[in-house]
């Protein structure tokens, strides 16, 4: 069965950094896009980051853009994601999933708390 683990939350002030990691187990993770996504309380998951099979190509969502980088070391089976100047409101849970088209991401892992406080 395929497996996501995710790692690398906690708590840091306004203005940090934090380096998640997402970690594959049981698929053919250099075959496959994979991508960050976040969960506030309360509100709906969003789409925060995308890295092609190859890690040729990334893509942000437009609230992070700049701040945050998405990468990957297909030998490890590991997806990052660092996260610098950290806002309050990039408190959430972080996800990572496999993309398997534009409108599906499957084997969601268990997903890491990201809290920034101010």
């Amino acid at each position: 069965q395929v497996q996501l683990v995710e790692s690398g939350g906690g708590l840091v002030q306004a203005g940090g950094s934090l380096r998640l990691s997402c970690t594959a187990s049981r698929f053919m993770f250099s075959s496959y896009d994979m991508v960050w996504f976040r969960q506030a309380p309360g509100k709906e998951r969003e789409f925060v980051a995308r890295i092609t099979w190859s890690g040729g190509s990334t893509y942000y969502a437009d609230s992070v853009k700049g701040r945050f980088t998405i990468s990957r070391d297909n030998a490890k089976k590991t997806v990052y994601l660092q996260m610098n100047s950290l806002q309050p409101v990039d408190t959430a849970v972080y996800y990572c999933a496999v993309r398997r088209s534009p409108t599906t991401y499957e084997y969601w892992g268990q997903g890491t708390q990201v809290t920034v406080s101010s």
